[in-house]
């Protein structure tokens, strides 16, 4: 084959390149994400990178990358892609991935579905990270940008990256690409935040909308729904098991009482190609 193949799926929404360059001997870079993102039917929100293992016993080490060629530390919506393909390909029914963010375990769920433990979330200021101390991160007053942002509060939390989260009692009364960028980048996120607006419907049920840092607005954002269904329960809105309903799909959200987040939604691939080698580093191009 002259060039890279590549799996163009979709999780809930969240448009998704895989790219196995297990056995491969070239690498990806920022140009290289930048480029992808912008060939016909290769459009991403992130590029899942599969590299050969480097802890035992996990199937994959796998670089994440936003549209932007910047990198992210978690997308739960990839993983599921990702896990779908590697259970396919062994035949099995569960598997272990490592990411700049650790260890997730994937496994089968009902219908066809894929659950991936996104691990433990983070509410320290310096390990979302914040700028400063802010006290209590579950409503953190976003102070000068109050008068540019009609929400004046948000709670922030780390599942893999930073995520701001701000309740709301109507969609038509906020527009998350006005909003997103414009807290996206805000002084107290060092690392850029992924911003979410929030509606819950019952102590059951969440409706969201996301922007990702590096991504834009995006149909799903599986580590978004994952850091709301947190701040929804410990701020008593929601119980610990919640369906987050985004523009791509639903995702059940299960935060267990050992603090581990299970995410269990749907994945689809659309179609296969190949990418040229010039876009890669170490590519022969002969």
């Amino acid at each position: 084959m002259d060039g890279i193949g590549f799996n163009k799926m979709n999780g809930a929404g969240n448009e998704i390149v895989m790219l196995d360059l297990r056995g491969q001997n070239v690498s990806v870079a920022p140009d290289s994400a930048r480029a992808i993102a912008k060939l016909d039917g290769a459009f991403f929100d992130q590029l899942m990178v599969l590299l050969p293992p480097k802890s035992d016993g996990t199937a994959a080490f796998v670089e994440i990358w936003n549209n932007d060629g910047s990198k992210s530390g978690a997308c739960g919506n990839g993983m599921r892609c990702v896990s779908a393909m590697e259970l396919d390909r062994t035949g099995t029914n569960a598997a272990v991935f490592e990411t700049e963010a650790g260890f997730l375990d994937v496994q089968r769920a009902d219908g066809g579905q894929i659950t991936v433990d996104m691990g433990m979330p983070k509410f320290g200021w310096q390990d979302i990270p914040l700028s400063h101390d802010v006290g209590d991160t579950q409503a953190v007053d976003l102070g000068e940008l109050a008068q540019r942002v009609p929400v004046h509060h948000a709670a922030v939390v780390n599942v893999g990256n930073p995520h701001a989260i701000l309740w709301i009692d109507d969609f038509a009364d906020y527009d998350v690409t006005s909003i997103g960028p414009t807290l996206e980048h805000h002084p107290l996120f060092p690392e850029k935040a992924n911003i979410s607006l929030a509606k819950v419907i019952s102590p059951a049920h969440i409706i969201l909308k996301v922007w990702e840092r590096g991504a834009g607005q995006t149909r799903a954002c599986g580590s978004a729904a994952c850091a709301t269904a947190v701040a929804a329960a410990r701020a008593g809105k929601t119980g610990r098991n919640v369906r987050i309903s985004l523009p791509g799909g639903d995702l059940q959200i299960n935060w267990r009482d050992d603090d581990h987040i299970l995410m269990t939604g749907p994945w689809e691939l659309e179609h296969q190609g190949v990418l040229p080698n010039a876009l890669f580093d170490g590519a022969s191009t002969s």
